[in-house]
């Protein structure tokens, strides 16, 4: 049976941060050159083919060194990627089939998941990526914003912030199969005693998402005395990392209700030369095409003070330089797929957003269990173990130019 823990009131440094709670995190991807990521993964295969036929200054060039990588580096293979080790000068080897990424919040993309193309790419976050985990990507600190301060995903994130420094990137568990949570020891069985049901790491998670609130020196989670409210916020979490999962692990891709689901109204054109909201008619401008019905919240739907729906649309729309350039001649008809899907993802993020208001409201006039109490109870300190990758003893990995190391 766990300690009992008392309550307390106190300012925001009474409070624990998602960095006790969850304690080993992983820094942003630095992919250190833009051509790797692209919305499309046909413009990525055309990327590679271009690079891989060019040689010597041509190759460099287009390459685009940095001091971590030059087309003469060799890097060790991706965990759970079979791509060549050697200098891609030399020998480009195959084309691996890309990723799906989250590239910061609330856009999905697809990265080239070549180690030798990559400035630093975070081996011990791709050992975790599978069919279980769930990455909770923190978003750059920006004061005064009343955006997300934490996001949710299934894909592989980089971490990309739109605005503020980046913020780290939490794996939920240590170990592929979703074994070994990554929250800290003893946190688990304290809750499920102090709230009289089982707290699993996914309920952390969910609570997470609904509570957590930004300040100067991380993310700040209040943990509620009683297990009502607890309930409550796990419930609300819950559909906050549905919404955002977008039908991944088994379920429903994210729907508005019948009526208030976007259409094209007039079809966006190949080159579209800006987009605006009109907000008397609840049309989405796009060039001369026109999508509606798109409630207000979606279009002024921000993190750290940037439109998402605008940063999406200039991702793919911007003057490109070097193999960046090469992409799509038009408008695919997939990228309006996921355009209306981006909206209705973002209008219903906003419909909880009252929830998640009212929750840290009744938060704020309670009592939350402090730093202090975890301490304790024996939580806090977490050990330094807990901040390490785990240890993977029976995976082999290639490293540069062939060679295999044991992890």
């Amino acid at each position: 049976m766990a300690a009992r823990v008392g309550a307390g009131v106190g300012g925001d440094d009474a409070l624990p941060l998602l960095d006790d709670l969850m304690p080993w995190s992983v820094r942003p991807l630095r992919t250190g050159r833009p051509w790797v990521t692209a919305a499309e993964a046909a413009s990525l295969r055309a990327r590679w083919d271009l690079l891989a036929g060019a040689e010597g200054a041509d190759q460099e060039r287009l390459f685009r060194p940095s001091r971590s990588r030059t087309p003469l580096t060799p890097a060790a293979a991706l965990p759970g990627r079979s791509t060549g080790t050697g200098a891609f000068a030399r020998h480009p080897g195959p084309y691996p089939e890309p990723v799906r990424i989250l590239h910061g919040p609330f856009d999905e993309q697809w990265l080239i998941p070549d180690h030798r193309l990559l400035d630093a790419a975070r081996p011990e976050m791709w050992r975790v990526a599978d069919g279980h985990q769930i990455f909770a990507v923190e978003h750059g600190y920006v004061p005064q914003d009343d955006g997300p301060c934490l996001s949710a995903t299934a894909l592989l994130p980089d971490g990309h912030a739109p605005a503020g420094r980046p913020g780290r990137i939490r794996p939920l568990y240590r170990r592929p199969g979703g074994q070994e949570p990554n929250l800290a020891p003893g946190l688990p069985a304290l809750l499920s005693d102090r709230y009289g049901t089982a707290v699993s790491a996914e309920s952390v998670l969910a609570w997470i998402l609904a509570a957590a609130r930004p300040s100067a020196a991380g993310l700040l989670v209040p943990l509620p005395t009683g297990g009502d409210l607890w309930a409550r916020g796990v419930e609300l979490g819950q559909e906050l990392l549905r919404l955002q999962l977008r039908g991944a692990r088994g379920g429903e891709r994210p729907r508005l209700p019948g009526g208030r689901r976007p259409y094209v109204r007039a079809p966006i054109q190949p080159r579209p030369d800006g987009i605006r909201y009109d907000a008397e008619e609840e049309v989405l401008v796009v060039g001369e095409g026109r999508v509606s019905p798109v409630p207000a919240a979606a279009w002024d739907f921000r993190v750290g003070g940037v439109r998402m729906l605008e940063l999406w649309f200039e991702r793919r729309t911007a003057v490109a330089e070097g193999l960046a350039a090469v992409g799509p001649r038009g408008w695919p008809r997939e990228r309006t797929s996921e355009l209306l899907e981006l909206i209705t993802v973002l209008a219903l993020l906003a419909g909880l957003g009252p929830r998640q208001e009212a929750l840290r409201d009744t938060l704020g006039r309670t009592g939350t269990l402090t730093r202090d109490s975890l301490r304790a109870a024996g939580v806090l300190p977490v050990p330094a173990s807990a901040r390490r990758p785990a240890s993977v003893l029976d995976h082999r990995e290639e490293g540069p130019e062939g060679q295999f190391a044991l992890l």
